[in-house]
């Protein structure tokens, strides 16, 4: 199993394990589970949760019923994930998976195509997923914007240092992202436009695109909407309607791409 050591040291520090829980991460996780609710087989199906991380996925998919394995490279997100009530966890690469094939109803790729730089590592990845399902089922792959590195350090303030402008610049020609900051994010950052093509090449359909946070992750009361229930419902239905179109896309920060086999 081969993982990029920063990408590996990143992760072992633990932030994933609140990333989606607090802050404006919660707009993500919630837009995720909405579309996954929506798009899934029904429960009691069996999903394979690929690079599910510390399980913060999982643990809702396990509650409505779901038969959940989460499958990692990392060590502390095997262990976390392998503790929460209803998910099993193993040890992983999204690019050899250690599953027999054509026995999940769902594969979920809600990480490794961003670690992935390489495009034949992503189609790799995607086509093992699309061994490890059943015939019918679903796939659900995520990917960060193109653009998620620029607009996010200017909402943070720090796009006005030189050296982040330059990673943030080389991130929007090349879709490589190396943050400037020794804790930070190491990965690649897709158009909407190219995602097909991935799904094509790896012998999937067409997805259907998602934008999850469409462009309401940059305003400014993001948190005071998130943090009131009936706000927060307000801004999901707000999300939910724009959510596929084109012309938005590429502003939201992350992307989901959904088909079936």
């Amino acid at each position: 199993m081969i993982m990029d050591p920063e990408v590996r040291a990143y992760y072992e520090r633990g932030g994933e394990l609140t990333r989606l829980r607090q802050g404006r991460g919660r707009l993500e996780f919630h837009r995720t589970r909405d579309v996954l609710r929506r798009t899934l087989p029904p429960p009691p199906a069996r999903v394979l949760d690929v690079g599910g991380g510390a399980g913060v996925h999982a643990e809702w998919l396990a509650a409505d019923g779901y038969a959940v394995e989460v499958i990692d490279p990392v060590p502390l997100h095997v262990e976390e994930a392998a503790a929460l009530p209803g998910v099993s966890a193993r040890l992983g690469d999204a690019r050899d998976l250690p599953v027999p094939g054509g026995q999940a109803d769902a594969v979920l790729l809600l990480g490794p195509l961003y670690h992935l730089p390489e495009r034949a590592d992503r189609v790799r990845a995607l086509a093992e997923a699309r061994r490890a399902a059943r015939p019918g089922g679903t796939i659900a792959a995520a990917f960060i914007s193109r653009y998620a590195a620029l607009h996010d350090s200017v909402y943070h303030g720090t796009f006005t240092q030189q050296a982040a402008r330059a990673a943030d610049y080389r991130s929007v020609e090349t879709g490589t992202i190396v943050s400037t900051v020794d804790t930070g994010f190491r990965g690649y950052l897709h158009t909407p436009e190219e995602i097909p093509g991935e799904f094509t090449d790896a012998g999937l359909p067409e997805p259907r695109r998602y934008g999850l946070e469409g462009v309401f992750w940059l305003y400014g009361d993001v948190n005071a909407w998130l943090d009131d229930d009936g706000r927060r419902e307000l801004l999901l239905d707000a999300a939910r309607k724009v959510e596929c179109e084109p012309s938005l896309l590429g502003a939201s920060g992350h992307l989901l791409a959904v088909t079936r086999v």
